[in-house]
């Protein structure tokens, strides 16, 4: 049973406070985690996570920080292939493969991974640091794309996969497509939330999002498209009804 007392949440016999930071009690919520986390709190302003100062700014993030900081990084990626004698329109096409699955590794990770089922103290309280605050601060703008700090230290594993699987000269640009992929889907998932969009794909866009935000959460895994969700067969039903009309 879940119920809201002004600022204080109380789920079984565990009271959650919203107006202390909540990264460390969320645990405590145990199998009603799964059930408080999807029960969306809708505002702008975002809740505290930590008391240490440090850790607390670590987890803020402007959205204009990710194409700033990694865009650079993308040129310097694919310029290297080019350096190492791969032709502009070869470099070209690996972008656009790295882009292309990194649409895969999105769905996948928001599916299997944001939406893993948890109910142990540390379970709770690193899912609810992966994504569960996004379901339950769903507007919270400056937690809406993932800390370049986190992004540094995930790139270093994913480059290594990418040296193994593809030759020196096509690595580099390959990896900076997926990065590319990166900074579209986090761009675009900022836009989705806080964005006004007046043209008919980014208005179906949004719908579909929040229609996973606030509708059908166990659906809808695409965020720059529903691609996979089609594919996988995880399409929201009004969606799985209009296709098969």
């Amino acid at each position: 049973m879940v119920f809201e007392l002004s600022s204080r949440m109380v789920v079984q016999n565990f009271e959650v406070d919203l107006n202390k930071a909540l990264v460390f009690q969320v645990g405590h919520l145990g199998e009603a985690y799964e059930e408080w986390v999807h029960q969306p709190i809708v505002s702008k302003e975002g809740p505290r996570f930590f008391e240490n100062e440090i850790l607390e700014f670590l987890t803020r993030t402007v959205w204009w920080a990710i194409p700033v900081i990694w865009l650079p990084v993308v040129c310097y990626f694919v310029y290297s292939s080019v350096l190492m004698g791969l032709g502009c329109p070869q470099s070209a096409l690996m972008v656009l493969v790295g882009i292309f699955i990194w649409t895969f590794l999105e769905y996948s990770l928001h599916r299997f991974l944001f939406h893993i089922k948890t109910k142990t103290y540390w379970g709770n309280t690193l899912h609810y640091l992966l994504h569960g605050c996004h379901h339950k601060h769903p507007m919270d703008g400056l937690r809406l794309v993932f800390p370049p700090a986190a992004t540094a230290i995930l790139l270093m594993p994913f480059w290594n996969i990418v040296k193994l699987m593809a030759t020196p000269s096509t690595a580099p640009a390959l990896f900076g497509g997926g990065l590319l992929g990166y900074v579209m889907y986090d761009c675009t998932h900022y836009y989705l939330h806080h964005g006004q969009p007046k043209t008919e794909v980014p208005q179906n866009l949004k719908k579909y999002h929040l229609n996973h935000h606030f509708r059908i959460q166990d659906k809808g895994f695409g965020i720059t498209s529903s691609l996979w969700d089609k594919i996988f067969g995880t399409l929201p039903p009004s969606k799985m009804a209009a296709k098969s009309m």
